[in-house]
């Protein structure tokens, strides 16, 4: 398995506090105190968001177990970059808002690929074998 150095942890560590602080002051607020009803999608968004600033706080004691979820923000902000933000910008209409969210999503993006230890990421995710698909055969 891929050592992975204390500095690293402790970077990993301070990104999923930083998705944590970011997501529990932004998002808790307006869901205990709402001020209008949202869309629905925007609805089940902020409560996504709710629930992974709270899993964020996991990172901190497990840096390495929690990894996937900084996947998943990563990924999520790539997927946004490539086909909401760029586009938009390309075709000249990237209003206020999406110019926010395009600087975050590319901050993040820029972040995340800094601070992923992707050689362990390499060793436990691509080349070691996945968990088994059927039952245990009985020893013979």
């Amino acid at each position: 398995m891929t050592d992975v150095s204390l500095l690293r942890l402790y970077l990993l560590r301070a990104a999923y506090l930083m998705i944590a602080l970011f997501l529990i002051s932004g998002i808790w607020p307006s869901l205990i105190w709402p001020t209008a009803q949202w869309p629905h999608m925007s609805g089940v968004a902020r409560a996504l968001l709710a629930a992974l600033g709270f899993v964020a706080l996991l990172g901190l004691r497990y840096p390495l177990q929690m990894l996937p979820l900084l996947l998943f923000e990563t990924v999520w902000k790539a997927i946004w970059l490539l086909a909401i933000g760029l586009p938009l910008w390309r075709a000249g209409r990237l209003d206020p808002a999406n110019a926010q969210t395009f600087q975050d999503c590319a901050f993040g993006v820029v972040l995340m690929a800094i601070v992923l230890p992707w050689p362990y990421l390499w060793a436990n995710y691509v080349k070691r074998p996945g968990d088994r698909w059927t039952r245990r055969q009985p020893a013979a």
